[in-house]
């Protein structure tokens, strides 16, 4: 079996949700067009990377109080049945027919002042195949977004194959990768934001560890993209390098093949659709080698068991 995938390597719309939702639209039409069968996104896409947090962790800073505020209105409550803000996302998967997994800032609730790093799979029938919130906000993420849960580890079948999904350095958390590996991933979408080496390390490393795809989705933004009240404190967010003017995050998604090597290299400082076509039959032949989760795996040794409830308050998407 083949499938073809493309990764939306495009500039978000910065804290507008409805310019946000109509560009998703537009690139998963476009990828359909291509052929694709599974569109993804990269982390937070959907209304943007909060990079400004790195910079104004101060206490009771203004500044970050106000942006907060921002980025809580234009963030999206997800609906279990479907009804909710991503409508136009779940109408162009239904009339393309594609698998697309989009990654958002969800709010926990309407009224809510907490939100999650959050990546929605839905169907080519438009419904929500699953939510996965990130576990553990990074540093100081953990300003901005509330820890996840078990509920959202899942693999999921869908038309493209059996897919799964991690935000960033969830990556290097073992644990949530079994977790993954034991429901059998033939292909596997990692969110990011952008793609050091290390983040290029732990994409390979997944790939060659699970046996799978890994398809990684990274963030292209340049300061034309920010909000001219913004740019400062994005700029002093992304760190010391920063440029005055050009890409904060220059992309560099690609993808893996289940022996690590690449299908696409990391592709940096363009924005454009990113697509391959996998034969998911070479995920089978490299298990002769290792299967992790299984022939390979020590149950009688190690055993790992995952809370799957869905934490928090508010609506949320339970499985």
């Amino acid at each position: 079996m083949t499938t073809t995938v493309a990764i939306v390597q495009q500039p978000p719309a910065l804290l507008d949700l409805d310019e946000s939702l109509r560009r998703a639209t537009t690139h998963v039409a476009e990828a359909a067009r291509a052929g694709a069968d599974l569109v993804v996104f990269p982390e937070t896409w959907l209304t943007c990377y909060p990079a400004w947090v790195f910079g104004l962790a101060g206490w009771r800073d203004a500044e970050a109080r106000h942006w907060h505020a921002r980025l809580l209105e234009q963030s999206p409550v997800l609906d279990p049945g479907g009804d909710d803000a991503l409508a136009p996302v779940r109408a162009v998967a239904r009339e393309h027919g594609v698998t697309v997994v989009l990654g958002l800032n969800e709010r926990a609730a309407p009224s809510s002042g907490s939100l999650y790093n959050s990546l929605v799979t839905i169907g080519p029938d438009g419904g929500t195949l699953n939510v996965h919130r990130k576990l553990t906000p990074t540093h100081t993420e953990r300003i901005v977004w509330a820890a996840g849960d078990g509920a959202g580890l899942r693999v999921v079948d869908t038309p493209a194959g059996r897919l799964g999904s991690l935000v960033c350095w969830e990556h290097f958390h073992p644990l949530a990768r079994h977790a993954l590996h034991a429901q059998h991933e033939e292909i596997h979408v990692a969110a990011w934001p952008d793609m050091p080496e290390s983040h290029v390390i732990a994409a390979r490393s997944y790939a060659l560890e699970g046996r799978c795809f890994v398809v990684s989705a990274g963030l292209v933004l340049s300061t034309d993209d920010v909000p001219a009240d913004l740019l400062a404190a994005y700029r002093a967010g992304v760190g010391p390098d920063a440029p005055e003017n050009g890409r904060l995050f220059t992309g560099g998604s690609s993808v893996v093949g289940p022996d690590g090597a690449w299908i696409v290299e990391p592709v940096h400082g363009e924005a454009r659709l990113i697509t391959a076509t996998l034969d998911l039959g070479r995920r089978y032949e490299e298990a002769l080698d290792l299967d992790v989760a299984g022939h390979y795996g020590r149950p009688d040794v190690f055993t790992l068991t995952v809370d799957r409830t869905r934490r928090g308050s508010g609506v949320g998407f339970t499985p």
